[in-house]
């Protein structure tokens, strides 16, 4: 289960001395947006908080279960470019029409219960399978087998790399 969401503040003073290395290192560049809240943190109203944006993903997910990589990406980009506040219900309209997705049911399920409760599963999961920090790429090959790809940042080569070998692994098993 997540923590209690807690002001931006403490977050965005970290981000000020690391963001620069992170876009040297991705070549990926943080958006003006966002970058107002990390140099205004005494100003900003974001307390983030991922339950939102998990439910977002597990309603997606039911939608395209194989595209869920791309649409963990559109979040990415809306929060870390768009300046997107993901725990804003309106945060995902746009996404929506991206992907063809009713808006009713979208938000009907966006406060359920139901996808809560997924959403906690999938954070329970995470826990189990020992991720502490994010990026990570796991691959799951079967009910309770998982390798971990990638923690942090790792380059396509690496990963692509590492994806063959666990592939060539599991085909002579």
């Amino acid at each position: 289960m997540p923590e209690e969401p807690t002001h931006f503040a403490a977050m965005a003073r970290y981000i000020q001395g690391a963001y620069k290395r992170v876009e040297e290192i991705t070549g990926i560049r943080f958006g003006e947006d966002f970058l107002w809240h990390v140099f205004h943190p005494d100003e900003t109203d974001w307390f983030p908080d991922s339950t939102k944006s998990a439910i977002a993903m597990c309603i997606f997910k039911e939608y395209y279960p194989d595209k869920a990589v791309f649409f963990a990406k559109d979040l990415q980009y809306a929060l870390n470019y768009e300046g997107r506040d993901l725990t804003d219900d309106e945060a995902y309209r746009h996404l929506l029409h991206k992907w063809n997705i009713p808006e009713e049911d979208f938000y009907s399920k966006l406060k359920s219960e139901e996808y809560k409760d997924k959403a906690y599963y999938e954070f329970a999961l995470v826990k189990q399978l020992q991720v502490t920090g994010f990026p990570a790429v796991l691959m799951q090959v079967t009910d309770s087998k998982f390798y971990l790809l990638a923690s942090g940042f790792t380059d396509y080569e690496t990963l692509k790399g590492r994806i063959e070998k666990v592939l060539s692994e599991i085909s002579v098993k």
